[in-house]
């Protein structure tokens, strides 16, 4: 296979696993096409074009190569306090286990919901507080 033709798919694959990681509907998705592009099917594009595309996923947050996939900034204050927390409690090292499904998992343990974005503000303070108490002691152990 071509050198051109390898690069040309690997930018078309590039293209839609950040349209997935970021979640887009197809509306949204061929909307950004359109908006980069002129275009609505990446099919068609040129690699100055996807490269284009790839660009405007990175103006809107989108990094490459992030493990766990990218998540929109939650609307909801109590859930960027919870994420907010858990960066801390990771640089603290009150976790060994740093992904987001381990951040999934003690949000379960803790109120029994599976995703910190389907927190009500009552539940959100529950984790809240049990986040702050592992931070307030892995610091009194150093």
């Amino acid at each position: 296979m071509a050198a051109a033709a390898r690069n040309r798919r690997s930018l078309l694959a590039r293209v839609h696993i950040a349209a997935k990681e970021m979640g887009l509907d197809e509306e949204t998705y061929r909307d950004l096409l359109e908006r980069e592009t002129g275009q609505r099917s990446a099919a068609g594009l040129s690699d100055k074009q996807l490269e284009r595309v790839l660009s405007g996923f990175r103006r809107r947050g989108w990094r490459p190569g992030r493990s766990g996939g990218w998540r929109p900034r939650s609307d909801k204050p109590w859930v960027r306090k919870v994420y907010a927390l858990w960066g801390e409690a990771k640089r603290t090292g009150a976790f060994r286990d740093r992904r987001r499904s381990a951040l999934r998992a003690f949000v379960q343990r803790q109120t029994d919901v599976e995703d910190p974005e389907w927190l009500t503000p009552q539940q959100a303070e529950k984790v809240i507080e049990a986040l702050k108490a592992m931070i307030r002691r892995k610091r009194e152990e150093k």
